[in-house]
């Protein structure tokens, strides 16, 4: 054999381990990303039994704390004690209403029940739950406009209380129609997303990630069933402040 012929045969041999290494990654699945298991639950779930929780893989839970300022949930002291107690990463939200009263009184009377954060490692920001008013227009009767300065003032009365700023829970169809999908606010405020699907879908704009994902409403935890982007040492990061 010539020596042509010979670089021709092991230049043919490199082209094809070559095509075949790009194949074999071009087809090979995407390593899943790691996630954390929780649920939220409100006064809907009532009187909860966390060990069966803990046990069925949840690890993280939020709980409604207050609504407009009006409301506490009757369940709550259950509900955010237990969960802590079975070992799980807990928090509090608050469902806005936002064409009640202000922003920055709603995030008082959230904090006054509830709704604070500890440096315990253990307990989250609170969240503010931004979504379709279930009493009448879905905007609330605001205007984009003031959607946005109504969560302003939540968020940065909550930063003023707490020190930490508040996760917004909201939907991207909710988000882009009641605020211009506003990409303000994610420099600072995590995003919990809410969509039931197999995958959390486009997220609103100028947010980099979604933190949390709401992605059942049927199981398989109490109330609703969400998901933290990370693993548990991250999310112990976010409760934290990241000073643990």
């Amino acid at each position: 054999m010539s020596f042509r012929t010979r670089r021709a045969g092991l230049l043919a041999t490199l082209t094809a381990a070559a095509t075949l290494l790009a194949t074999l990654v071009a087809t090979a699945p995407a390593q899943a990303a790691t996630v954390t298991y929780g649920q939220d639950v409100s006064g809907y779930q009532g009187s909860v039994n966390w060990t069966a929780q803990w046990n069925a893989g949840s690890r993280f839970a939020y709980v409604k704390a207050t609504e407009g300022d009006y409301y506490t949930n009757p369940s709550f002291a259950q509900q955010y004690n237990g969960s802590y107690n079975a070992g799980m990463i807990r928090g509090a939200y608050h469902f806005a209403i936002p064409n009640g009263a202000g922003g920055a009184a709603q995030a008082d009377y959230f904090v006054a029940h509830g709704g604070g954060w500890s440096k315990d490692g253990r307990t989250l920001p609170g969240a503010v739950d931004l979504e379709y008013n279930p009493y009448g227009a879905t905007c609330y009767g605001l205007s984009q406009a003031s959607m946005r300065s109504w969560i302003s003032a939540f968020l940065n009365e909550y930063h003023a209380r707490t020190n930490r700023w508040a996760v917004i829970y909201t939907t991207t169809d909710w988000w882009t129609s009641c605020t211009g999908n506003y990409s303000g606010f994610w420099a600072n405020s995590p995003l919990w997303l809410a969509r039931y699907a197999s995958a959390p879908g486009t997220l609103p704009a100028g947010a980099p990630a979604w933190s949390f994902w709401q992605y059942s409403s049927s199981g398989p935890f109490a109330g609703d069933s969400d998901q933290w982007n990370g693993t548990l040492d991250r999310l112990k990061v976010l409760a934290c402040n990241g000073t643990c």
